[in-house]
């Protein structure tokens, strides 16, 4: 319990849904593997994926651990997330493993994490908006209830927190020592800044493919020689027959009543929660931003002030605020609204302007607000206090989400019952029996769409493992629900050479021209220095010579692409210099230096300090990875680390997803 943490305050429910997600990152912190440990008893048993100086770590909190992952990442991995839950399970093995590790090491070594460390983590670091929003301790009853939803005591979760903690201590001792030279900032300095401005001559595969017509013989040639490339390239394709149970139109004809409604938004109440807002507009004079000197220049900031002044007095004196705002406002989004930013919430905007949002009295023009951004006139419009929504509120949301709940369990039993029909009497027979149209389909492989299904992945895994002449069997499509025989079943098989010329002449078009091109660059590198002359190279082969602009090592130039590639040898060449052949993708490139642009002393100084710290993060980084490292081979030696090999396979074998 961490009853020290209450303050006074009102009691306010915070619930977000990504506490999970947040408490995860915590228990697994991304910190790399290391660990001295005392006692290691026993080999780990079931349900135990590894032991960690005598700690166990479950299969249970794997689990758990990979569900966060994949949550987190779930909106770009969409459909394959399932397919991946295995390789997550893998990673968080090894962070629990990894994290356990340093702990043991931390405490190894005398490091401690006091309560008053405890209790300033979570009401000044990444928890603090959830359990300290505003500064102020939501409350006993509501921390634990958020807790109890995720499976978590109090004491766990804080026993967390302050593993968390020596883990950071121990991080700060080893990396203690790194440092970075004068002359190493200097150095990344000059590489990260230095501009170039060269000739380049230019050859196209394009072109190459365009004047190379081969024969037959010479493709037949080249499909004998990359047979390997071409067997059983032509995929497995099977045929079914199928009857769809239509989810659409199952929903169409759903009713939903109070009776419904009332459950769900008793059970979802959080989601309708409306924190306090305020409805705003303003009109910014932006003050300019420091030089490479780190000053403002005051004349330009005095004279912003003068003009906000300026528009703040034609306020009082009755000029219309919309119109002063179009006209004089420098924050372009709003000023096009006639200054009006909408409702906003706390936190949404900087300190200072929230303060005024939240205090001014409604419908008047407050007096100058100073902000990092400028000097801000702001009228409150309208404001709103904290509220819970009503149902009726809320009732245009609920109702298609319990019409496709309601809409998926009709289906599913339908597709169920015609299931059932169709292994007694026959597919054709059962659908005929419900009215539900059957459809024979042509041949198609797993990656096709089956026209009128549409993409559907656990029907094709279904269809592909069905095995030949297996009773009908149901998968779930986009549309709803589908019963269907298998077919037929044609084998994955290789193609002659007739029935994929195509397909070799390109292949074959491909890997000469690539040659060519390699060969021909090579050959332009190597005339352009024979007579220090790129333009002259260029011309006897056919090169297209052009010339850059000075640019950057993060640049980017017409035919070359990003100059981080093989076209960052530029940044390290003299005027006059000539490059070997460069490899641009479709594109060989000789580069030809005409001129350097050192960066300027000024420019230096600005970026020192920044370019230090970026030069110190990595060292540490890589200072804490070799110590970690180290420390791992140690205790998997010693056998202070075991890890059950049998648990691992359980967790991240193909096919695992169900466990996970």
């Amino acid at each position: 319990m961490i009853r020290f943490l209450q303050t006074e305050g009102p009691f306010k429910k915070i619930v977000l849904s990504g506490l999970l997600l947040l408490i995860c990152a915590a228990m697994v912190i991304a910190f790399i593997p290391g660990n001295l440990g005392n006692d290691l008893m026993g080999t780990p048993g079931k349900g135990v994926v590894a032991k960690v100086d005598g700690e166990d770590i479950t299969a249970d909190e794997v689990r758990e651990t990979a569900r966060g992952m994949l949550q987190q990442q779930g909106a770009q991995l969409g459909a394959n997330a399932s397919i991946l839950l295995p390789f997550f399970a893998q990673r968080a093995a090894d962070q629990l493993v990894d994290r356990q590790a340093l702990v043991a090491e931390a405490q190894h070594l005398g490091l401690k994490a006091t309560p008053q460390e405890i209790k300033d983590e979570l009401q000044h670091g990444q928890y603090s908006e959830i359990f300290f929003p505003g500064g102020t301790f939501i409350g006993e009853a509501e921390y634990e209830g958020l807790l109890q939803q995720h499976n978590l005591t109090p004491a766990m979760f804080e026993d967390s927190v302050g593993k968390g903690i020596l883990i950071t201590k121990l991080q700060a001792l080893i990396t203690g020592s790194a440092s970075v030279s004068d002359a190493a900032i200097r150095q990344e300095f000059d590489k990260q800044n230095t501009k170039v401005k060269f000739e380049y001559a230019v050859l196209k595969q394009d072109d190459i493919k365009k004047g190379l017509h081969p024969t037959t013989e010479e493709l037949k040639a080249f499909y004998d020689t990359h047979q390997k490339n071409y067997a059983n390239s032509i995929p497995e394709k099977r045929k079914v027959k199928y009857a769809m149970i239509d989810l659409a139109k199952i929903q169409n004809g759903v009713q939903i009543t109070h009776d419904d409604l009332q459950p769900y938004y008793n059970s979802h109440r959080d989601q309708y929660r409306v924190a306090e807002q305020a409805k705003v507009s303003h009109i910014l004079i932006k003050t300019p931003l420091p030089g490479p000197d780190g000053k403002v220049d005051e004349k330009a900031a005095a004279e912003a002030q003068r003009r906000a002044e300026d528009l703040l007095k034609q306020l009082k004196a009755g000029a219309k605020f919309e119109d002063l705002a179009r006209k004089y406002s420098e924050d372009p989004g709003s000023a096009k609204e006639g200054g009006s930013l909408g409702w906003i919430g706390k936190g949404r905007t900087v300190p200072e302007f929230e303060k005024a949002a939240f205090s001014q009295p409604i419908g008047q023009v407050g007096g100058l607000v100073k902000s990092s951004y400028g000097f801000h006139i702001i009228r409150v419009d309208a404001r709103q206090d904290a509220h819970m929504k009503t149902l009726d509120e809320v009732k245009d949301q609920i109702e298609p989400i319990l019409k496709q709940q309601k809409a998926q369990e009709i289906a599913q039993k339908q597709a169920e019952d015609l299931l059932q029909a169709a292994i007694k009497q026959g597919l054709d027979a059962a659908a005929a029996a419900k009215g539900v149209p059957v459809v024979t389909s042509d041949f198609f492989s797993r990656k096709d769409i089956v026209p009128g299904l549409g993409p559907a992945p656990q029907f094709m895994d279904a269809v592909f493992t069905a095995a030949e002449k297996s009773p009908p069997q149901m998968a779930a499509t986009s549309q709803g629900f589908a019963v269907f025989d298998l077919l037929a079943v044609k084998p994955q098989s290789t193609p002659t050479f007739d029935e994929i010329r195509t397909r070799v002449e390109e292949e074959f078009k491909n890997e000469r021209s690539n040659i060519l091109l390699s060969q021909k660059t090579a050959e332009l590198s190597d005339r352009a220095k024979a007579d220090h002359d790129l333009k002259k190279a260029a011309k006897e082969l056919g090169a297209t010579l052009k010339t850059s602009e000075f640019v950057s090592p993060d640049g980017q130039v017409p035919d070359i692409g990003s100059m981080t590639g093989q076209a960052a040898v530029a940044f390290s060449m003299k005027p006059g210099d000539i490059s070997g052949a460069i490899n641009s993708g479709a594109n060989g490139v000789v580069i030809a230096v005409t001129d350097v642009q050192a960066p300027s002393e000024a420019d230096f100084a600005a970026k020192r300090d920044q370019i230090r710290d970026s030069l110190l993060q990595g060292k540490e980084q890589e200072l804490f990875q070799l110590f970690v490292t180290n420390l791992r081979e140690q205790m998997e030696k010693s056998g202070k680390i075991k890890i059950n090999q049998d648990e691992m396979k359980t967790l991240t074998r193909a096919g695992s997803e169900s466990g996970i």
